[in-house]
């Protein structure tokens, strides 16, 4: 591996973890020696990037360092290109415009050799025909719209047995499925935090109060209820 790889997988282990990480773990996943990986450390720290701590005590990237060249490897690339197709295929037409917008500008700033390995990634998305009603899911630029702002929403939602019903919920996560987009926010009428399909809201309402807890709160409630780990 050149030192210049070496370099860019310690940005990215770095940008992995929230916390500080010790030096021996580091060196451990990267294969390197302790004395390798402080003057690794040593060689960012001079090039701008913002690593805080210590030989015993970890370390940690700050937000907002940026390497100057733009490099993937090959399967870095077919990564964001599966990604963003499935993007393309399955979410609403804002968020898909969004993800060929994302690509062409990751493409303009590849050198060539990495621009022609990602016009020829061969990793395709399955079309799949719409399930439920199509029409329904034109809302979710809406949802997202509001989660991003955490704002409350007004909502005419029709269960699986056809009944309809008018709520107010806090929508804090969107999950994104083959068939299906599922809203994850906590309904006022229940109490508790519900799942509603998007092919099942019949109107939304965008309402300018926001919701009084905090959109990473719920999220991390939710994720203890379900048992889902933190990403």
């Amino acid at each position: 591996m050149s030192r210049a790889a070496r370099l860019l997988d310690l940005v990215q282990l770095l940008r992995r973890h929230r916390h500080p990480v010790s030096g021996a773990a580091i060196a451990a996943e990267l294969g390197i020696s302790l004395r390798t990986l402080y003057r690794d450390i040593g060689t960012l720290q001079a090039q701008g990037a913002a690593i805080d701590g210590a030989p015993g005590l970890g370390y940690v990237l700050r937000e907002g360092f940026v390497l100057p060249p733009l490099m993937f490897s090959a399967e870095e690339l077919e990564a964001l290109v599966l990604g963003m197709r499935w993007v393309v295929q399955r979410a609403d037409s804002r968020l898909a415009d969004a993800a060929r917008d994302a690509l062409a500008k990751i493409n303009a700033v590849l050198p060539p050799a990495l621009q022609a390995e990602m016009q020829a990634s061969t990793l395709l998305v399955a079309r799949l025909p719409p399930a439920g009603d199509a029409a329904a899911t034109d809302h979710t630029p809406t949802v997202r719209h509001a989660i991003r702002q955490q704002h409350k929403l007004c909502i005419g939602y029709r269960d699986g047995s056809g009944r309809s019903t008018q709520r107010t919920v806090w929508p804090f996560a969107l999950g994104y499925f083959d068939r299906a987009q599922v809203v994850v926010a906590w309904c006022e009428l229940r109490g508790d935090i519900r799942h509603f399909r998007c092919d099942r809201i019949a109107s939304v309402a965008p309402l300018a109060e926001r919701y009084p807890r905090r959109r990473e709160a719920l999220l991390q409630a939710w994720r203890e209820r379900e048992g889902i780990p933190p990403q």
